[in-house]
């Protein structure tokens, strides 16, 4: 007999006043990424394996170990998030639209047991997502 552990997925979406090629460049050119997530080491290669880096406090230092699982350009990227115990994947989709971009970005793989990350995630992606469309703003 199998036990079957339910998993929680994390779904953020918006529309935005962008084409999908400039959301892509956001999502995908470190410089970018550092502005409204965190700093890091990404590469758009699928299999490469990266790190996204923050300090929030002097003393604090939070390392999230990621690996690229899929690319196609202006449409979808997928990659591992692993910190603090938590094994999830962040998918992101862009789907254009007659004014801009739906996206949607998911992280699957929340545990039951993983409430406070789960709520940590909720909260910080907002803040992510707010984040980013500034840089979007701000960009040719």
């Amino acid at each position: 007999m199998s036990e079957t552990i339910a998993v929680r997925s994390l779904v953020v979406e918006r529309i935005m006043p962008h084409p999908p090629e400039k959301i892509w460049r956001a999502l995908t050119q470190p410089h970018l990424i550092e502005e409204w997530l965190m700093k890091n080491d990404f590469r758009a290669v699928e299999g490469h394996r990266f790190n996204l880096r923050r300090n929030p406090q002097p003393d604090v230092n939070v390392v999230v170990d990621c690996r690229v699982l899929a690319i196609e350009p202006n449409k979808t990227l997928s990659y591992t998030w692993e910190a603090m115990g938590l094994e999830s994947v962040v998918t992101w989709t862009l789907t254009p639209t007659g004014t801009g971009t739906h996206l949607r970005m998911e992280q699957s793989g929340f545990r039951p047991d993983q409430k406070q990350a789960y709520g940590g995630a909720k909260g910080g992606w907002q803040k992510f997502f707010a984040s980013l469309e500034q840089v979007l703003g701000r960009m040719d």
